[in-house]
């Protein structure tokens, strides 16, 4: 089903590792709304990176969430956050710096996950923005702003 003209429920829900464990990943109807206020805003940045998106993981119910080491309070349980790459405009880091300079664009979070780059559309829309730092192991921390 499609939810706009370039993202589908089905690859917004999909997930390897829930298919591996067996976990059901089916959205509620009220998640499958917060999806389309999702690809919306992917629409969007799809517009401004000019360039197709792979999506490495939208929703996210929350055993597969607990699966994967979510954050217990992440957007993608409810169904507004995506991680995704767009090889064909560029790193991580240069697709954050892009839409984080793109005016008028209205998010709730996007980070530069390293290989990877996470974006909220959860209604606080706080534009916070941050860089995710891997050392050793021990998980991620994070510093406010972009960062190399």
């Amino acid at each position: 089903m499609n939810l706009s003209e370039h993202f589908t429920l089905e690859e917004l829900v999909f997930s390897s590792t829930a298919v591996r464990l067996d976990i059901d990943n089916t959205p509620s109807a009220e998640v499958v709304d917060h999806l389309r206020v999702l690809s919306s805003g992917l629409e969007q940045v799809r517009k401004i990176l000019n360039a197709p998106m792979h999506i490495n993981s939208g929703y996210r119910s929350p055993e597969l969430n607990r699966k994967v080491n979510g954050a217990p309070n992440s957007a993608h349980i409810s169904g507004y956050a995506a991680d995704f790459i767009c090889p064909q405009f560029g790193t991580p880091l240069e697709i954050v710096r892009r839409v984080v300079d793109e005016p008028g664009l209205d998010f709730d979070q996007i980070i530069q996950e390293g290989t990877w780059v996470h974006l909220s559309f959860a209604p606080a829309m706080r534009r916070d923005i941050l860089t995710a730092h891997f050392s050793g192991g021990n998980g991620a921390t994070y510093s406010k702003g972009v960062r190399e």
